[in-house]
């Protein structure tokens, strides 16, 4: 009774591994801020599992027309709909590619599958909604209309169904970003909603029929019903789609648009008649008959209105008889009656999203992906910040301590006796001596080229990859031009490369600075060997000196000791500020994310990142500039008194060397340190960058092969297109190679040798046995073909077809010679006959006609044959020919 709307197919693919692998690369096996990797490994795998099972099971559960069915394919959109968010699945993000078959899809072995294939979720989503809408039409068409709650829930699913092809209609070019299907264009969406509208409304209008409502107000929900039908039969018709539905989709519709016009007319006639309106009545009624007649035309085995067309015939002929018996009413025209009145039931429900009741976000702790964005944002600029304000204290202290080194304090404070250690030198060479020395930086130092190597293997198979992909795809699109249709790699790979070139500055930045360590390394190696030694060792490599002990009383010494015990404080307070940059507490900013992103439906990150950074920064931002103004103040005493500190230590020349060595120390000390810091950063950040180049590898890796995938589909498709084409015609024949005309016989077309003429009658046996090479071929003896003794019939002609006509002999003959090789007549040894041509031969007398015959061929060279009688010749009877003896 009502239409349904076919499904589309799909095919099986795998969810877990490349949605795994995301989460892997991108949230780092936790789903959020405090959870753990393994926890979330396990959540994830679960998860993953059950998405994967989803999606099969609305493949399946698909074919069944129940109310489960569709609990099923609700799930699954839910669950889809909420992971978009989450994770992108995209031609250039996560290669996941749903492919999909036209639902309208008239499959055969010429044309094959009308299918598409994308990488994109919402394609996917696109696809699953007109599913939902077709298996509501069909659960819909299923349901027991004769019943109330089966009109109902019909009711219900065609509205809904109706609503979802509306929400489609507008979004679906976009959502695809290709050219669709045939099922998934606009105007094909337009006419399903509005079909599926109009069964809505059928099922209004046949509930109130069963329940027996008054007439006025059943006229008024046919007259509607008609009236959507003919707006969805105008849809169903358009050029564009009209070869696309069931063959009998249209006829269907039009007859229930005529049917439900006539069903509102009867019902308005009713009207008229309560209205003792008798002529009106007629008039509709008569109106109503020839409706519903053109509507079993149209419909032919789908009309179903038989017993409306009854009632229509019975109230007609009461009708009439009444009127012309008692009422005697004018009848008026069709067109002079008023309209009936409409009311429109039935409404294209909106698409009101989750489906499910019992829908529960299988990924609920992982953020959405825009959130996970803006917290990475996020952190980018804290560490931005971080790292510039640690930078201005270590950029600070490099100064303080190149000052202090070039002062030679505080060795020069230890050293007035001139002969001991110092003790900043002990303490300086017992804390490198614990730091594992000259030794161990040296060892990290040799490590850093080998784990740069390694790197950049990584990195240029990684690129090698891509390159042999762009070239396949490159060389493929060549070959096959316009019908190689995926989307070209440079296009695909665009973000890739970007990230790629982003690695190789990494790298290329980072072997710079490689080589500003090492360069700092050597300057300094023979100051960080002697300070890794034991202090005798350091004691006896430094010079000796006179006691200068006489200084110790200066108030100088007394003043640069208490700014030295200020510098330490400086540097204390500068460690303590750098832990509070690093620790700095930022974990609210997921919730304020979540917020935005649920109020505004977009997350403003730059305005909320800001506010947040100014609220955590700015205080210890202060306190880091008002460090550095300690500093400044403390150089600038720290200065002016060593000034006079060197003026009465300059009286002494004899400990210039050995302040110089002592600087050199100094120097040496705060290089390895810095160098220390800077290598073991070094080898963290090669062996945290091998980690994300592996991880940038595998990715890449996963890309190809999803392309090689795709390439191969696609080339099992072009192979099959390519097979189904239809051979090209064959070049013309040329003339020589060509058979006989139409209408000439193969006899005809064909050149063969001259007709060889029967045996002449010879005199005596022993002529017989001539050979034949002696007989000359002009004196053989002729007899025109047909004239043979009774019973003797003349020999096969083995050159003829069954069923072929001789060709006709011509009506005048010139004596053909006989081959100069074969005459199986010759006399030997006996003069041939002379022939003398009789009187008048040769002119044009009338002659015989003979039946068509073609005598015999033979091979030029055969052997005698003894022929067991022979006949004399028969010669046609001409005035005064020659007759023999």
């Amino acid at each position: 009774m009502y239409v349904a709307v076919p499904l589309k197919k799909t095919w099986e693919v795998d969810l877990v591994k490349p949605l795994r692998s995301f989460i892997a690369e991108t949230y780092g096996g936790g789903s959020g801020p405090g959870s753990s990797p393994g926890d979330g490994d396990d959540d994830h795998s679960a998860a993953l599992t059950e998405f994967n099972r989803l999606r099969n099971n609305a493949i399946a559960k698909s074919v069944d027309k129940h109310d489960s069915a569709l609990e099923v394919l609700y799930r699954y959109y839910d669950q889809l709909a909420a992971v978009e968010g989450k994770f992108p699945i995209s031609e250039n993000q996560i290669r996941i590619s749903f492919k999909w078959q036209d639902a309208f899809d008239k499959e055969s072995l010429f044309s094959g599958k009308r299918t598409l294939a994308i990488a994109s979720s919402s394609y996917e989503r696109v696809c699953l909604l007109f599913n939902i809408a077709a298996l509501q039409s069909q659960v819909g068409q299923s349901q027991n209309l004769t019943s109330d709650d089966g009109l109902k829930t019909a009711a219900k699913l065609f509205q809904l169904s109706s609503g979802i092809y509306a929400h489609l209609q507008p979004i679906v070019l976009s959502s695809v970003q290709a050219d669709p299907t045939p099922d998934l264009h606009p105007d094909t969406l337009s006419a399903l909603s509005a079909l599926m509208l109009a069964q809505g409304q059928d099922c209004f209008a046949r509930k109130a029929m069963n329940d027996k409502m008054k007439p006025a107000v059943v006229a008024k929900l046919s007259y509607q019903c008609s009236e959507f039908y003919a707006e969805s039969l105008k849809l169903l018709q358009l050029e564009t789609l009209k070869s696309l539905w069931p063959k009998d989709w249209i006829t269907s519709v039009a007859g229930k648009q005529a049917a439900f016009h006539g069903i509102a007319e009867y019902y308005q006639s009713l009207v008229s008649k309560e209205a003792k309106d008798f002529g009106e009545e007629i008039a509709r009624l008569r109106h109503s008959k020839d409706l519903l007649g053109a509507a079993e035309t149209k419909g032919g085995t789908t009309f179903s209105f038989q017993d409306v067309q009854k009632k229509v015939a019975r109230g007609l002929q009461e009708a009439e008889k009444d009127n012309d018996l008692i009422y005697h009413s004018r009848i008026p025209e069709i067109s002079a009656l008023p309209s009936i009145g409409k009311a429109a039931v039935a409404k294209t429900l909106p698409f009101t999203p989750p489906l499910s009741s019992q829908f529960k976000d299988l990924f609920e702790k992982v953020v959405p992906l825009a959130v996970h964005q803006a917290m990475t944002s996020f952190g980018n600029r804290k560490s931005e910040i971080v790292n510039m304000e640690i930078g201005r204290l270590r950029e600070a202290t490099q100064l303080l301590n190149s000052i202090l080194v070039s002062l030679n304090l505080p060795a020069a404070l230890e050293d007035l006796s001139g002969t001991q250690l110092p003790k900043s030198v002990r303490e300086k060479s017992a804390k490198m001596r614990e730091m594992g020395g000259y030794d161990s930086i040296a060892r990290l130092m040799n490590d850093l080229p080998s784990l740069l190597q390694r790197n950049k293997e990584i990195l240029d198979e990684s690129e090698k990859l891509l390159d042999e992909e762009a070239q396949s795809d490159e060389q493929l699109r060549n070959q096959f031009k316009e019908r190689w249709t995926r989307t070209p790699s440079k296009q695909l790979t665009e973000p890739i490369r970007s990230e790629l070139t982003k690695y190789r500055t990494i790298i290329e930045n980072a072997i710079r600075a490689d080589g500003v360590v090492r360069e700092k390394f050597n300057v300094h190696r023979e100051g960080m060997e002697l300070l890794s030694k034991p202090d005798s060792e350091i004691e006896q490599a430094l010079p000796s000196t006179g006691a200068t002990g006489s200084l110790e009383n200066l108030p100088a010494v007394g003043e640069l000791r208490n700014l030295m015990r200020e510098v330490g404080n400086i540097k204390q307070e500068r460690d303590e500020l750098e832990t509070q940059l690093k620790d700095a507490d930022c974990n609210d900013m997921t919730v304020k994310f979540m917020m935005a992103l649920s109020r505004d439906g977009a997350i403003n990150e730059d305005a909320l990142s800001a506010e947040q950074l100014d609220v955590i920064f700015s205080p210890l931002r202060e306190n880091v500039s008002a460090n550095i103004r300690r500093q400044e103040g403390a150089l600038e005493k720290i200065q002016s008194v060593n000034l006079e500190f060197s003026e009465a230590k300059a009286k002494d020349q004899s400990g210039v060397s050995r302040d110089e060595k002592l600087k050199s120390l100094a120097s040496a000390y705060d290089i390895f340190m810095e160098l220390k810091g800077n290598v073991e950063e070094g080898t963290t950040f090669y062996n945290n960058l091998t980690q994300l180049l592996v991880k940038f590898q595998c990715k890449v890796s996963d890309f190809c092969f999803a392309r090689r995938t795709e390439k191969d589909e696609l080339m099992k498709d072009l192979s099959a297109s390519i097979a189904r084409q239809s051979t090209p015609p064959h070049p013309a024949t040329p003339a020589y190679q060509q058979g006989p005309a139409a209408g000439e016989s193969t006899a005809e077309s064909k050149k063969v040798p001259p007709p060889r003429p029967p045996p002449p009658n010879l005199p005596n046996a022993s002529q017989a046995q001539r050979t034949p090479a002696m007989a000359p071929a002009s004196q053989a003896a002729y007899n025109p073909p047909g004239n043979y003794p009774t019973g003797i019939h003349p020999p096969p002609n083995p050159a003829m077809m069954p069923g072929q006509q001789p060709a006709p002999y011509p009506t005048a003959y010139n004596t053909m010679p006989m081959p100069a090789a074969y005459n199986p007549y010759m006399n030997w040894g006996a003069s041939p006959p002379q022939y003398q041509p009789p009187t008048g031969y040769g002119q044009p007398q009338a002659r015989p006609q003979y039946p068509p015959y073609q005598p015999p061929q033979y091979p030029q060279q055969y052997p005698p044959q003894q022929y067991p009688q022979q006949y004399p010749p028969q010669y046609p009877q001409y005035p005064g020919s020659y007759q023999p003896r």
